[in-house]
Formats: structure tokens, sequence, C-alpha cells
């Protein structure tokens, strides 16, 4: 069968990843571990933003003496 070089390729680099996509798969556990992470590191900064912002506000109300 003759093929262009760009099919070709395209269908080696097809089969490679999906070889390397299924070598590579990670668990159920894994991914839900990631998960937790990714949450508790949003929520760690939303927490920082919220306490600099109280700072912010409590110093300008102190500056304004209130």
């Amino acid at each position: 069968m003759m093929c262009g070089r760009f099919t070709c390729g395209m269908g080696v680099g097809l089969v490679a990843g999906a070889v390397v996509g299924m070598m590579v798969a990670a668990s159920q556990k894994d991914v839900r571990r990631a998960a937790n992470r990714a949450v508790r590191s949003v929520n760690h900064a939303v927490n920082d933003a919220m306490d600099t912002i109280s700072d912010a506000v409590d110093g300008f109300t102190h500056m304004m003496g209130k």
C-alpha cells in the first residue's frame, strides 16, 4: 500500500501516542490525589488573598481614622 510521507507519519504518530498513553495511564487513586492537592492549593491561595485584602482594608480604615 502506498501512502504519502505525511499520512504514514501521522499514522505512526497516532499509534505511538496510543501505546505511550496506555503505558503511562494514571490510576484513579493518582488522579484523585492530584485533584485534592490542586483543590487545597487553590483554597490556600484564596485564603491568602482574602487575608491580604482584609489587611489592606484594615490599614485603610485605620489610616482614615475610623
